[in-house]
């Protein structure tokens, strides 16, 4: 059932070319746990894994990420200004990535620093954090105000490579062999 969701959702983060996506199921945590264990066996030996974050009613919120990658994008300057704006401890990126879900959990505002953890930039971050409607210069798979021509070019690559995993999908390749290994 979550493999579906893999690759209509995540087929950036599986092919490596993204830090992590985030999607919504409509089932009971209970239901899917074990499904989320054993997806986890083939995801870590590729360098990937798939946490729930978030409950919310019937809906279970997940994050598939590259834990590599996370922590090069969360030791950014620019990303750590924010995290510890918002109060994040930023010794690794598991502590962050807990943080993030405490946020998620009690804030009662959405946790916006959330997009350092979907490889959106931080300039982007930053400025959807101060204001969401100005100085927008295109939207996509985020709000860019930053590099309107690098942020395009990521949505297209972002929407080819969902379509290829789509279609291998559809012809009956299975979704392990779509995963790239993370590179050690």
């Amino acid at each position: 059932m979550i493999q579906a969701y893999l690759t209509e959702y995540c087929a950036p983060t599986l092919a490596g070319i993204k830090t992590g996506n985030l999607f919504s199921m409509r089932n009971e945590l209970s239901e899917i746990k074990s499904e989320i264990r054993e997806l986890n066996h083939i995801l870590t030996k590729k360098g990937l894994r798939l946490i729930p974050v978030s409950r919310a009613g019937k809906n279970t919120l997940l994050y598939l990420y590259r834990p590599k990658r996370l922590k090069q994008d969360l030791l950014d300057p620019a990303a750590l200004e924010i995290l510890e704006e918002k109060g994040y401890s930023c010794e690794n990126p598991d502590c962050c990535l807990a943080e993030l879900i405490r946020h998620l959990k009690s804030d009662d505002t959405f946790p916006h620093e959330i997009g350092l953890f979907l490889s959106y930039p931080p300039s982007d971050v930053k400025a959807f954090m101060k204001s969401p409607r100005e100085g927008v210069k295109c939207t996509g798979c985020w709000k860019a105000y930053s590099n309107e021509c690098d942020a395009k070019k990521t949505f297209e690559k972002y929407k080819k490579c969902t379509d290829l995993y789509t279609v291998e999908i559809k012809k009956g390749r299975p979704l392990e062999a779509l995963i790239v290994s993370e590179k050690e």
